[in-house]
């Protein structure tokens, strides 16, 4: 026969060290707040036990009351913490009317008749069969634990309900003597053992819950943070592709002050040459001075262009084609180095010249102009320019041609680059940059420019740029100058 005693200190050991257990997890895990109310049931239900096992012999019929309803709050406490935790609806006022419940029958029984153990039997039996039944609807609403873990939750729940209705069956098909106001006997030590089983399997249970619900936040935060880091990285690529983007807007825009600077030279250079033939002269030629005069004008208009449509905010302003022929545009080049002095070099050869051609005039002989400046630079005076003009293929191919140093051809790959300048050019030659701005300056318009050693020495500079759309010139089928 099991003892009563015994078993009622097993339960008093195994409740004591639950609540001590939740209490500490609650500590450690304060957010779970529902958590304080699991270590509240099962402190009330060791503290039930311990006054249980403390009372006298022949205990009072208050005493018996508290002692049982301080355990059935435990219960109460257990089904609340249980739904807070789940998220699901809670029941408070069910537990509270059982509490009332229960105090009110077992009150009633112990003062009409105090030696009848079924009436408090049966009460208890419905009180557990009701509060366990609501923390059995909780765990089948919810959907935040493994399914595994709440039908086995569900499972130890039954099993208790199961017992509580055998206990009671037991007495009522077998109802024990009247022994004064007793209400156990080691009869009843069955029922309290696999309570103790109950408690642990149940503690089990809610700890594994828990451990769920945590894994489940951490999973949650590292993808979470999983998130951030991505975000912050594409967030960083963003700051990282702007200040690129700023740092070479500001660049392309310094560049472009270079290349301006570079170009108002060119008619700088007019205005200066043909003031020094207008001093030379004097009034000893009218003709020859209102020549210089009128070239004098044009590299202004020219200046003032330059400065109108480059120096601007308006970006749009910068590019301005128009449809022209091109022997137009290479009477202009050369009237332009006749204009400085430098013409009698130069040989001009213009094949196609009604060719049409969809340009920015401007741009496009300051690119002719910059080709033909370098070939001068870079030639002994004594040898001759070609400058060589044809439609073919779609493009118009403009080609000057020198006897001068040439580039070595280490470098010629490198040749074009800003502020480059290769390593035969005379020291105080150039910048470097009239070929960089050529080339920025043919992109406008779709066109390339190449650089070629020449037999016997020299450069040809090649520059192709496409012809009007739907022009029908012929190619030209001669060869360019080598």
């Amino acid at each position: 026969m099991l003892d009563l005693k015994t078993i009622l200190v097993v339960n008093l050991a195994t409740a004591s060290l639950q609540a001590v257990v939740w209490i500490f997890v609650w500590l450690a895990w304060r957010h779970l707040y529902e958590l304080k109310l699991l270590a509240a049931g099962f402190t009330a239900i060791a503290m039930g036990l311990l006054l249980m096992i403390l009372r006298a012999e022949q205990p009072t019929a208050w005493s018996i009351v508290l002692h049982n309803t301080v355990i059935k709050l435990g219960l109460v406490l257990l089904a609340e913490g249980l739904a807070r935790f789940l998220g699901q609806p809670r029941h408070t006022w069910i537990g509270i009317s059982l509490l009332i419940f229960q105090v009110v029958v077992w009150s009633i029984a112990l003062a009409v008749d105090p030696g009848n153990l079924a009436l408090r039997i049966h009460s208890s039996t419905l009180f557990t069969v009701i509060m366990m039944s609501v923390m059995c609807l909780a765990l089948l609403r919810d959907r935040t634990q493994p399914w595994l873990l709440r039908w086995f939750t569900i499972a130890v729940l039954g099993e208790y309900i199961a017992a509580s209705i055998v206990h009671s069956a037991i007495e009522y098909w077998n109802p024990a003597a009247a022994q004064d106001i007793t209400v156990l006997d080691n009869r009843n030590a069955w029922y309290l053992l696999q309570g103790v089983l109950f408690l642990i399997a149940l503690f089990a249970c809610l700890l594994f819950m828990v451990s769920s619900r945590l894994s489940a936040a951490l999973r949650e935060k590292n993808e979470a943070l999983s998130r951030e880091v991505v975000e912050r990285r594409s967030l960083e690529k963003q700051l990282s592709t702007s200040l690129e983007t700023e740092r070479a807007l500001r660049e392309e825009q310094a560049d472009f002050m270079r290349i301006v600077s570079h170009e108002f030279r060119t008619p700088l250079a007019v205005i200066r040459n043909a003031a020094d033939m207008i001093g030379l002269v004097g009034d000893r030629s009218r003709e020859a001075t209102m020549e210089r005069l009128s070239g004098i004008g044009e590299a202004l208009d020219r200046l003032f262009s330059l400065i109108d449509r480059f120096m601007t905010n308006d970006r749009d302003n910068g590019f301005r084609p128009q449809s022209m022929q091109i022997g137009s545009l290479m009477a202009d080049v050369q009237l332009h180095f006749d204009m400085t002095g430098r013409g009698e070099r130069l040989h001009f050869k213009t094949g196609g010249e009604a060719t049409l051609i969809f340009v920015d005039p401007d741009m496009l002989a300051t690119v002719v102009i910059n080709l033909i400046d370098n070939a001068l630079k870079y030639s002994p005076e004594t040898q001759p320019i070609h400058i060589d003009t044809l439609s073919a293929h779609g493009s118009v191919v403009i080609q000057v041609s020198d006897r001068g140093i040439g580039i070595p051809k280490a470098e010629l790959h490198k040749i074009g680059r800003r502020f480059f300048r290769a390593s035969n050019a005379k020291a105080g030659s150039g910048t470097g940059l009239g070929l960089y701005s050529s080339r920025k300056l043919l992109a406008y318009h779709g066109g390339a420019l190449e650089l070629h050693p020449r037999e016997g020495g020299g450069t040809a500079a090649v520059a192709r740029v496409p012809v009007l759309n739907g022009a029908t010139e012929p190619a030209l089928q001669e060869e360019l100058v080598t």
